[in-house]
């Protein structure tokens, strides 16, 4: 019998980024291949910092696909909320697309809800707020897709674990060693409740020390200055714009408008998906 083949879709918080090991990363995704099968499962990564849903389906999945997967783990969107080309329309046509590849190929689908990055990072609310908005919608198509797909799936976009320094690296963004392994843990879980993984559970305690604040703070002052000033050339100008309807809102006690909008971009998005399935009568004649 053949090893378990286990291939991973996504960003940099698939890549591992958070949990060094030697000169590179791990992450939970590795740590849970190790928990599939008695047998060392074959482990593929193909997740990588700066991915977007468009790179996921163009670039990562035919490599996916080639790969012959058992279990395939697609994790990614937050890097599509903060670019000025957000839409959540094609966010929900590209992951349909990449989650009905993988399942048609007899691949387990893992997949995952995020918490929104302005609230990670602590930016003041006129700025957090249409981030997180965009998180939902994102968690919204995740959660209803993942659903039409069979996927099992992670609700880690809230809970004591996002409030949980300990858990996160010092760039705030990223988990650090201890939630990756916690990441790890609780996706074996669902894949041991569905009889898919037969191997010991990933080890909930960490190797390495958890970051101080210093680090944090030396994070933020260092690399977390450049982490920003990359993403400003393309989100800052929209989300000024953002900022300033949500603060005319507020003034106004119409802010419930924009999370109305908000949903109504999502309903149309999964809608169309729908639509698009069902086949026109006038051409089938």
């Amino acid at each position: 019998m053949r090893p378990v083949r286990f291939v991973a879709l996504g960003d940099s918080l698939t890549e591992g980024v958070g949990d060094p090991v030697g000169d590179g990363w791990r992450g939970w995704a590795a740590l849970l291949a190790a928990g599939l099968a008695e047998e060392p499962a074959e482990f593929t990564n193909l997740a990588a910092s700066g991915a977007q849903t468009r790179d996921v389906l163009d670039r990562q999945l035919p490599a996916a696909l080639a790969c012959g997967p058992d279990v395939a783990s697609v994790v990614v969107g937050v890097n599509d909320t903060l670019r000025c080309t957000f839409d959540i329309g094609a966010v929900a046509t590209r992951l349909d697309e990449v989650y009905a590849a993988l399942t048609a190929h007899g691949a387990v689908l893992l997949t995952a809800c995020l918490p929104d990055p302005g609230s990670m990072l602590g930016l003041p609310g006129a700025l957090a707020r249409p981030l997180a908005r965009r998180q939902r919608a994102v968690n919204a198509v995740v959660h209803a897709l993942s659903d039409r797909h069979g996927a099992l799936h992670l609700h880690a976009h809230e809970g004591t674990w996002v409030t949980d320094r300990s858990l996160w690296s010092a760039d705030r963004l990223h988990p650090g060693e201890r939630g990756h392994r916690l990441l790890a843990v609780r996706f074996h879980a669902l894949l041991a409740e569905a009889g898919r993984a037969t191997g010991p559970a990933p080890s909930s305690q960490p190797e390495s020390p958890a970051p101080t604040r210093s680090a944090g703070l030396w994070w933020l002052a260092t690399a977390g200055t450049r982490w920003v000033a990359r993403r400003c050339t393309d989100l800052l100008p929209q989300l000024l714009t953002l900022a300033v309807d949500e603060l005319r809102h507020r003034a106004r006690g119409t802010s419930a408008r924009l999370d109305l909008r908000a949903s109504a971009a999502v309903s149309a998005a999964l809608a169309a998906l729908s639509a698009a399935e069902v086949p026109d009568t006038a051409e089938v004649a």
